[in-house]
């Protein structure tokens, strides 16, 4: 049997590079846990480059391309968008109150590739009705 897999969203990715405390001790603990396998889709990793360019993030070093070092040092995996990704996209029910494409595709590939998605965002609840397997982190 395959071991759990787990899919970070932008925030839990950044909270596990820069800022842990934000982290609850039981996703702390899964992500401490070597045996467990991470993956950071590649649209949440432009999210996060992006921000870094803003200056919105500077924890990294002092390039964006840092950022991708930090993830690969950490064990972290990227997980590009695949056809199967986007047909869990074409197929998924948006929520009304939930407008951000970058979440909708990031839980479509969580559903494909049947992860446990780990977020902070209350409105991806909604999406366990459609075969998402969710863990909420509880801010520290």
């Amino acid at each position: 049997m395959r071991p759990e897999r787990f899919l970070l969203d932008a925030h839990i990715a950044v909270y596990a590079l820069s800022n842990p405390r934000e982290l609850d001790h039981v996703v702390a603990g899964l992500l401490d846990d070597y045996a467990d396998d991470c993956h950071i889709s590649t649209v949440s990793m432009r999210e996060i480059i992006h921000l870094q360019k803003r200056g919105k993030i500077k924890s990294y070093g002092k390039k964006p391309e840092d950022i991708i070092l930090a993830c690969e040092t950490t064990g972290f995996k990227l997980l590009p968008v695949n056809r199967e990704h986007l047909r869990a996209y074409a197929n998924l029910t948006i929520h009304s109150d939930h407008n951000d494409p970058n979440d909708h595709i990031i839980i479509a590939q969580a559903i494909a590739e049947r992860m446990t998605l780990i977020s902070s965002d209350n409105k991806f609840d909604f999406y366990t009705r459609q075969k998402l397997r969710l863990l909420f982190n509880r801010r520290g």
